[in-house]
């Protein structure tokens, strides 16, 4: 895919791995739709390529990078593959619906992985290269291969391994920092070597893929683009394997605003960068920590009186980048009860969001109920609420209602009903506290005895006595987790929404098995 570039600045191509390399850290996984919603909101963003899956790993991950790939219409679309002939096929076919497409094939080159992992000498590991990227070829003309653990490799090794890769056909040479390893300038050094000693490196882009495990993975990332890298891979919110990759979010605004020491270009629309760590963060279960840069809660948040004084007078004196620049802002939402719904479906558009009428009703009513129990309604609360009627319109359990007795001097009662499939069901239960008796009705209404909660977690979403909560459920079936989030102004309907969530994705996933 020839990639545009409006001005005379080199061009940094944002290679995002949250539905891959993302994907792969635990209590991380995702559904088809789900994938799919992430995968059209990166390419709505400017991704230039996405790595969409691992098509070999599993009959999901091959559906859902060929799904992806009949989608995307902008993007290049990646499989990735290890330097084994069946992954190669398997990927290749999975991609075959991309308008541009690439394969990823990958062998490590450190000793350590040579010796105790491939068991594999360096000759055995240059025949591999010559093999993978080659068949590679066959499928597409855009090939990347990368060297898994490059930064504890021989660097003469290394330059040979890649020399190889670009004389058989491989256009982008990845250098992973696969354990996270390296320090800014050393990663930087190692980017310079390859550049200096490797004969064809001006045929193939640089990229760089470096993990989180000393807390340099952006710090590194960018010393590599210092270096000449053109390519940099990275995940929404900075999930991954161990620690993390590189955050997306981190990189781009970091080229952004110290442009004058890095005089780079890259297609990502950061007003997006706000959305897209919000849909993440409610897909996964993950919620973002508030001192998180660029997305946290408080990255665009004063309490010293001495910042509030220079953010009052001139935000510039403590923001070195705008909250709009990023897609969030900090306008109060004045709407109430009062509101009508041309109002809120004004401010839903400015927050980035379209809705269709059905939407945007379902939106109304629970706006209008959170109004009558909210002085204030939010932003964050318009989003957390768009958020969570989209994770489960196609919901086949879906909540109608619950009644709590609950306290010191009588049993904890839950009364609960659901439509499940179409047909509502109530009943009434008693438990060790009201989370546990919610539990319990929900169970009773439908059994899934096999399943374990392995996570039940709260936060609020705004300040206040009055803020939403934010419920995140985690049940377990085999090896297979699944997410749930749920969202109201009482703790206990959010709780009971972000099960039910939960459950949804269980259900569908053993009706999808049995199917198969």
């Amino acid at each position: 895919m020839i990639i545009e570039n409006t001005t005379t600045k080199p061009r940094v191509l944002v290679f995002d791995t949250t539905l891959r390399d993302g994907e792969q850290s635990p209590g991380c996984s995702m559904n088809l739709e789900e994938k799919l919603r992430i995968a059209r909101l990166l390419d709505d963003m400017g991704v230039d390529i996405i790595e969409a899956g691992f098509p070999i790993a599993s009959p999901g991950d091959f559906e859902a990078v060929n799904e992806i790939a009949k989608v995307i219409k902008r993007a290049t679309v990646c499989g990735l593959s290890r330097a084994i002939e069946r992954d190669i096929d398997v990927a290749g076919e999975a991609l075959k619906p991309a308008q541009n497409r690439r394969i990823h094939t990958f062998i490590s080159t450190s000793p350590q992985h040579m010796r105790y992992q491939l068991q594999m000498d360096e000759e055995q590991v240059l025949e591999s290269i010559v093999g993978s990227v080659t068949r590679a070829r066959k499928y597409t003309d855009n090939v990347e291969w990368s060297a898994m653990d490059a930064t504890r490799s021989d660097w003469d090794f290394l330059c040979k391994a890649i020399d190889t890769a670009i004389k058989c056909g491989a256009n982008t040479i990845n250098i992973p920092d696969t354990v996270g390893y390296a320090v800014p300038t050393e990663f930087a050094e190692l980017i310079t070597y390859i550049r200096n000693n490797v004969t064809d490196i001006d045929k193939a882009i640089i990229s760089v893929h470096c993990h989180n495990d000393l807390g340099l993975a952006v710090a590194n990332s960018l010393s590599g683009v210092m270096a000449g890298a053109r390519q940099i891979e990275c995940t929404i919110n900075g999930i991954g394997e161990r620690a993390g990759n590189a955050a997306l979010e981190e990189v781009v605004m970091a080229l952004k605003t110290r442009n004058d020491r890095m005089p780079f270009e890259c297609g990502i629309d950061t007003s997006m960068i706000m959305k897209a760590s919000r849909t993440l963060s409610n897909t996964i279960g993950f919620n973002v920590q508030p001192n998180k840069a660029i997305v946290g809660a408080n990255a665009f948040a004063h309490e010293s009186g001495i910042h509030q004084d220079g953010v009052l007078k001139n935000a510039s004196t403590y923001e070195i980048m705008t909250p709009e620049s990023v897609g969030l802002t900090r306008s109060e939402l004045v709407l109430g009860k009062h509101s009508g719904r041309h109002a809120l479906k004004s401010r839903v558009a400015e927050l980035g969001y379209e809705l269709g009428d059905n939407a945007l009703n379902d939106l109304f009513k629970r706006f209008k109920d959170l109004a009558d129990k909210k002085k204030l309604v939010l932003d964050e609360d318009i989003i957390a609420l768009i958020e969570d009627e989209a994770a489960t319109q196609d919901d086949a359990i879906r909540f109608l209602s619950l009644q709590i007795q609950a306290g010191t001097k009588c049993p904890q009662v839950a009364e609960l009903e659901l439509t499940i499939e179409g047909a509502t069901k109530s009943i009434t239960v008693e438990g060790n506290g009201p989370v546990d008796a919610i539990f319990k009705a929900i169970r009773t209404l439908v059994p899934h005895d096999e399943s374990a909660l392995q996570l039940y977690q709260v936060h609020a979403i705004t300040g206040g006595t009055d803020a939403q909560a934010e419920v995140t459920v985690r049940l377990a079936e085999g090896a297979r987790t699944f997410n749930g989030q749920g969202t109201d102004a009482d703790t206990l309907v959010a709780s009971a929404r972000a099960y039910i969530h939960a459950l949804n994705k269980l259900m569908a996933n053993r009706a999808k098995a049995k199917a198969a």
